[in-house]
């Protein structure tokens, strides 16, 4: 395969890197606002949570914090893999650049 070609696939990967690190921050901030909300929720006041196309009272509160605390955890690490991910295809894309310029 030609540089051209190769730097052509680089760029669409850098693109659907980057698209994959907003969708994921914005499931991020999504997720701390539910955190947030949840823990600001009076003690006297029912949360629900979905489960498939219902809505389940929660019985314990303490459990969900945990479920969405592990969730937003997780989430954290597979930005911060994209976003490691998403640096290197940058770096390969520079170098295919110069190689072509050079």
């Amino acid at each position: 395969m030609e540089a051209a070609q190769q730097l052509q696939m680089v760029v669409a990967e850098v693109q659907a890197a980057r698209q994959q690190v907003a969708s994921l921050n914005a499931q991020l901030r999504e997720l701390e606002g539910t955190i947030a909300a949840v823990k600001n929720q009076p003690e006297d006041l029912a949360l629900h949570r979905q489960m498939g196309t219902i809505l389940v009272e929660v019985d314990d509160r303490e459990q969900l914090l945990k479920d969405l605390e592990s969730t937003l955890e997780q989430m954290s690490v597979a930005v911060s893999s994209m976003g490691a991910r998403e640096a290197e295809l940058i770096s390969t894309y520079e170098q295919l650049k110069q190689s072509l310029e050079g």
